[in-house]
């Protein structure tokens, strides 16, 4: 039986929710309140596994509650229901410790999937939330590598590129007029910027992330 604890300040909501948890199998609403003030004794008491989080709520803010609940019940599985898809409260709900985030609207069968889902250590998010989810981390590792591309020096780029288009050591130490030694004391600098352990995991990364 997997216990739910609602915190949501629509009585529609809450009763929409407490009639369908009532009528179905191995779910139990333990708990529902219209506000996250002394969430923490709310959730003593209720002793949820899985909580619904309204991110609106009066007085607490479903975020702030999300945050201080993690810290005093870490095992706890907390999914997030809002009508909005702002960016800024979408990551700083997960950041907080969301498992999961639904927009409101979403059809009640898919609430009930998404309480299993994250019960069972998944993270059940909204398409629309997903799409903002993977666009954020995207853009995150474009720019992870415009830093790790400007943190080389211009020799650095230069070995790199020679090593991309397949030049020996040798040919490197060469064509840029150096030594050998120096070449191998570029490279360890290139791989400790790239954070790799090898020639082919330098080139593969930096054409990955468009650096050669």
């Amino acid at each position: 039986m997997i216990r739910v604890t609602l915190f949501d300040d629509s009585k529609a909501m809450i009763r929409s929710l407490r009639l369908v948890l009532k009528n179905h199998p191995g779910l139990y609403l333990a708990g529902a309140f219209s506000d996250a003030t002394d969430s923490l004794k709310k959730v003593a008491q209720t002793e949820p596994d899985v909580i619904l989080m309204d991110i609106q709520m009066p007085q607490v803010s479903g975020i702030e509650a999300v945050a201080q609940i993690k810290q005093a019940f870490p095992s706890v599985s907390i999914l997030m229901q809002t009508i909005f898809d702002d960016d800024d409260k979408i990551f700083a709900a997960l950041c907080a410790g969301a498992s999961g985030y639904l927009l409101k609207g979403a059809p009640l069968e898919r609430v009930l999937e998404a309480v299993k889902e994250v019960h069972s250590g998944g993270a059940p998010m909204s398409p629309a939330v997903a799409r903002k989810v993977l666009a954020a981390f995207q853009e995150k590792n474009k720019e992870n590598a415009k830093h790790d591309y400007e943190d080389l020096t211009a020799r650095e780029r230069e070995v790199l590129g020679h090593l991309a288009k397949g030049l020996s050591y040798k040919m490197i130490a060469e064509t840029c007029h150096i030594a050998m030694g120096t070449v191998n004391t570029h490279l360890k600098k290139i791989y400790e910027k790239l954070h790799v352990n090898s020639a082919t995991e330098a080139i593969a990364k930096a054409r990955d992330r468009r650096i050669v």
